[in-house]
């Protein structure tokens, strides 16, 4: 078996990393994309490996030269590679798919060693390796029949969103057995070439022998096998976030900060999310108005500020909307004087605004980071702090405080002058009934009282970042409102406030199917040795490791080895050099999955 590589591209999407050299010579940490080909085809044992050039074609055979491989390479030269598309490349090569069987591969791929063994392996002689399509890939898709038939090529011209669900993408890695080649595919890329010219792709040539009778040539699909097409610079961070080595894996993934949908086989455990809403219709709604919702402008704060009161049974002058919780505390910190009184650990949002002498902290005194209001009164009676800002429940700790304590706090703050921040994002987890603070009888009756709340959490949109504030401090109120940019949140979002309220019923029933399946998670969880759980009223765990694992190392495993992203925070303020993990909580099936993988990797 020999293999063919397809080099001859100039790479122009990927701009100036493609000025003084070739495509597949980019590095993809540290290690250029044809090094790690050529090393990968090597182990195979190949009689040999042809390379097609073109751009910069002498000085990629040159770098070669300067590469360990055992393998014999030979060269193929295209050199109107700035005329032609691939087909032509492949056209150039037809004489080496004669002489033996061929594996076919696009230069600009990078792929773990797997690929290459479940298409050797295969005993069929004529394969395409294939994937289930996700949003990211681009090219050639195929939809399969019975026995791993391809029953059809499409290109973008014939491409259907609403056929995703059956559609494969090629991955650019083939093997044509020499009898294929001899028969079905260098007979039809020869009449092809010479009637259509050699401006095309390859796989036009299967699209065509994929209509015979019996086209000789099968799919191979992947199941969870990592591979990457690199054609522009955010493909190429993606790839270096892939294949990351283990010990900067997990780094590279938790400096994204979320656009993990373009990871579609890894579980999140890290981002804190309602599984159980929005439902289905609710999202058919804002998908039967997409296409007037991405045309039009959305309102400004004056009418969003309207949907969000009419949601929250508030005025609208005593609250104002956000993109994202994140704007809304920015914006407030801002306009805090004097020292912030915060407890730690906590969400870090707050103190990050905020310069180091400006905090008063609070550290809980026991081990499960418990508190309560007469703990805080206590500690920050003497202190000369403007503001406390709590979150409820806390963030990692789950720590919980009821309403009633809430209003005796906020009530000391009205005595001591003080404005109480109480960031309730995931309040709606906790048990208790009518737990928000978010009442107008409450806001208004209460000036230095502010109310945050995140919709990402507990509403499960953290895509459409919408957050708001509340508090009948109303210059506050101006001030945000003048900050923010006039269109702060999209349609989308927009939209979603409009029509939230008649859902509110599924909301609820939302609510009630998780708190079933949290307390059936921590049943599990604390089954596991060497874990002991924080008791939680949120939607996360935060975890203790006390069997001698390093949190960061058990992180790292379950990314590398088990495509599942936890938060390692043993190294947030207040946790005091502890090993901790925290811990989303998700559906039945995925919490499974992450119990198992837990538990394996614990007791290794």
């Amino acid at each position: 078996m020999q293999a063919i590589i397809l080099a001859a591209g100039m790479g122009k999407r990927l701009k100036e990393l493609t000025d003084g050299n070739t495509k597949c010579m980019v590095k993809v940490n540290g290690l250029s994309m044809i090094e790690r080909m050529l090393s990968q085809l090597d182990r195979l044992n190949l009689e040999r490996i042809v390379l097609v050039v073109g751009y910069r074609g002498q000085q990629l055979i040159d770098y070669i030269q300067t590469l360990t491989v055992k393998t014999r390479i030979e060269y193929v030269n295209n050199e109107i590679y700035d005329k032609t598309n691939n087909i032509y490349s492949l056209y150039m090569a037809k004489e080496y798919l004669l002489e033996d069987d061929t594996l076919l591969l696009e230069s600009d791929l990078i792929f773990e060693d797997a690929l290459l063994e479940k298409i050797v392996k295969d005993p069929y002689p004529s394969l395409a390796l294939v994937a289930k399509y996700e949003s990211w890939m681009d090219g050639t898709v195929v939809t399969l029949g019975e026995d791993r038939s391809i029953k059809q090529f499409l290109g973008k011209k014939e491409f259907v969103f609403e056929d995703i669900p059956k559609y494969y993408k090629t991955v650019n890695i083939y093997k044509f057995s020499q009898s294929f080649s001899e028969t079905h595919y260098v007979p039809f890329l020869e009449a092809y070439c010479k009637a259509l010219g050699h401006n095309e792709y390859y796989e036009q040539v299967l699209k065509v022998i994929t209509l015979l009778e019996r086209p000789e040539i099968k799919a191979l699909p992947l199941e969870n096998e990592i591979w990457y097409e690199i054609d522009d610079i955010q493909d190429l961070d993606i790839a270096e976030s892939i294949f990351a080595t283990e010990e900067d894996h997990l780094q590279k993934f938790q400096k994204r900060f979320g656009g993990y949908w373009r990871y579609p086989h890894m579980l999140d455990f890290c981002y804190l999310v309602n599984p159980f809403f929005p439902n289905q219709k609710l999202l058919d709604e804002i998908k039967a108005n997409f296409d007037r919702l991405i045309s039009e402008y959305p309102s400004g704060m004056e009418v969003n500020s309207l949907l969000a009161a009419k949601y929250f049974g508030l005025h609208k002058d005593q609250i104002c909307i956000g993109n994202g919780a994140a704007e809304l505390i920015k914006s407030l910190m801002g306009m805090i004087d004097g020292k912030l009184g915060i407890v730690m650990p906590t969400f870090e949002e707050y103190p990050n605004r905020r310069n180091e002498k400006d905090l008063e902290i609070f550290i809980p005194d026991n081990q499960n980071f418990s508190y309560g209001v007469n703990d805080l009164k206590k500690y920050f009676d003497t202190k000369n702090i403007s503001a406390l800002s709590i979150i409820n429940p806390d963030n990692p700790s789950g720590n919980y405080i009821p309403k009633d304590d809430l209003i005796r706090l906020i009530q000391w703050g009205k005595r001591k002058n003080i404005k109480i921040i109480i960031d309730e994002s995931f309040v709606d987890f906790a048990g208790e009934e009518n737990s928000s603070l978010l009442d107008e009888t409450v806001i208004e009756k209460y000036s230095n009282l502010i109310v945050i709340k995140s919709i990402s959490k507990s509403f499960g949109v953290p895509g459409l970042r919408l957050g708001v504030l509340a508090t009948s401090d109303y210059t506050i109120i101006e001030k945000i409102k003048k900050e923010v940019s006039i269109w702060n949140i999209n349609s989308f979002a927009e939209f979603y406030m409009q029509i939230c309220e008649k859902y509110k019923n599924d909301y609820q029933e939302g609510l009630r199917n998780f708190r079933e399946t949290r307390k059936k998670f921590l049943d599990a969880l604390v089954k596991i040795k060497g874990v002991r759980i924080v008791p939680t009223q949120a939607n996360f765990v935060l975890c203790e490791l006390t069997s001698g694992v390093h949190s960061i190392e058990l992180s790292k495993q379950l990314l590398v080895q088990k495509n599942i992203l936890i938060k390692d925070i043993s190294s947030k303020k207040g946790l005091n050099g502890g090993q901790y993990i925290r811990l989303a909580i998700r559906n039945d099936e995925d919490n499974r999955v992450l119990l198992m993988a837990l538990n394996e990797l614990i007791n290794n």
